[in-house]
């Protein structure tokens, strides 16, 4: 009796763990997203900049002007959900050649060139890539 009580509460249980980690994906994906989005906006010359007065990247320069497309477009896909798989593992390949290219050059550890925010979303991107959107993205009502 108390075997049969338990597996009942096992598969009650079970839905509704399943269904808040998708919310916490889900929200977290928005959030993540929405923060990253300014950042693709900062090399376009908002929010101060790349420089913090307002100075954008050179059109069309690369890797800068086309990293922030880059970084705004997906985090405008990630954030609705839409081809969140790939616009995840693209972004998460585009913060780690920031990484590599601008920051690992001046110095080891990320703390001492910088590149800590880098190297964080580019392992929360790849995240992302591999567990999916979680709830609340236009890719699970396109499979529906």
């Amino acid at each position: 009796m108390t075997t049969t009580i338990a597996r009942e509460a096992r598969t009650t249980a079970a839905p509704a763990k399943t269904q808040v980690t998708g919310l916490v994906i889900g929200a977290s994906r928005i959030v993540l997203s929405f923060l990253f989005g300014f950042h693709g906006l900062q090399g376009f010359g908002f929010f101060g900049g790349i420089d913090g007065h307002g100075g954008g990247v050179p059109f069309g320069s690369f890797p800068g002007w086309w990293g922030s497309v880059l970084e705004l477009a997906g985090a405008l896909l990630l954030l609705v959900g839409l081809a969140s798989r790939p616009a995840a593992l693209l972004l998460s390949g585009v913060m780690a050649y920031a990484y590599f290219t601008v920051h690992a050059p001046m110095g080891l550890l990320p703390l001492q060139n910088m590149g800590e925010p880098a190297a964080v979303y580019s392992w929360v991107f790849l995240l992302f890539a591999a567990i999916g959107p979680g709830r609340l993205a236009l890719d699970n009502l396109i499979k529906r």
